[in-house]
């Protein structure tokens, strides 16, 4: 078990997420960053699908109830084992007692804790991903207690490490296919769309990035339509908003753009006032 010292700006379980549900109108939720959260896991050869703690801007206190073997990655908050420096992107071993410590952000928004055998939280829907009206918590709080699965922690296994590449966090381009209303931009705004370095505003979260810089629309509002993370999309005021996990299902603005699933994982990386710029594959439309 883990008690929780400190929860930090925001700390949540997150695993794979719920998918199968849009038609009940339930988000697909999970980790921000699926490539991240993979190697957290994958480190401590746990199955992709374990729960994870999903750390935004550090801050964040635990303390180990149990001994386990852990990994972090993403995100770098400067992680200590009783106020020693810890790597990671390796397998750790923590003992009874040890208290870990994300402090401040060194690079990066979103870090990933895995335990062996993954978080034990209450699975719902197929998932054990923390979202507000489906799980009884929406995040993490001081107080609480974090079940492992007690079992896995027993079996041995090679230590291992992953390095992530450096352009994970600093790369601006995000790659997306054309969406299914891409088609009734002009010439003109097509081209502003790709050119453009867009700055992330201080409206950014589970939910969704909105951009600063606007696009400009003469657009007609759509039928509702489904929509997924990585959904780009066009407000009547010229914004875009780029949908992330824990969006809403369905939407009527115009989807003008998809994110490839590893931009959508750069991006979640990436908070206030940092740069993007869009390159299209080939359309989904």
């Amino acid at each position: 078990m883990i008690k929780v010292l400190k929860a930090g700006f925001y700390a949540s379980i997150q695993d794979k997420g719920r998918v199968g549900f849009s038609t009940e109108g339930v988000p697909i939720s999970g980790a921000m960053d699926g490539y991240s959260a993979d190697i957290a896991n994958a480190v401590i050869n746990n199955s992709l699908d374990a729960a994870v703690l999903e750390i935004t801007f550090g801050a964040t206190e635990l303390k180990f109830l149990t001994a386990t073997a852990i990994a972090i990655s993403g995100a770098n908050f400067n992680p200590t084992i009783n106020k020693k420096p810890i790597r990671q992107n390796s397998r750790i071993e923590v003992e009874k007692g040890d208290i870990l410590f994300f402090g401040k952000p060194n690079y990066g928004v979103r870090s990933y804790l895995a335990v062996k055998g993954g978080f034990q939280t209450l699975k719902i829907l197929g998932s054990r991903s923390q979202f507000i009206n489906i799980t009884d918590n929406f995040k993490i709080e001081p107080g609480d207690i974090l079940e492992l699965n007690t079992d896995e922690t027993k079996l041995k296994s090679s230590n291992s490490s992953i390095k992530i590449p450096k352009t994970h966090f600093t790369l601006k381009e995000i790659t997306c296919y054309e969406g299914p209303e891409f088609y009734m931009l002009t010439s003109l705004e097509k081209e502003k769309l790709f050119k453009t370095t867009f700055t992330i505003s201080s409206d950014n979260n589970r939910m969704g990035y909105r951009l600063k810089e606007n696009l400009k629309n003469n657009l007609p509002t759509i039928l509702t339509a489904g929509v997924l993370p990585g959904t780009v999309q066009l407000t009547p005021f010229g914004n875009l908003i780029v949908l992330m996990r824990d969006c809403q299902v369905t939407g009527g603005y115009p989807r003008i753009l998809q994110l490839t699933e590893s931009s959508l994982d750069r991006i979640a990386q990436k908070t206030t006032n940092q740069k993007i710029r869009f390159r299209t594959l080939k359309g989904l439309s």
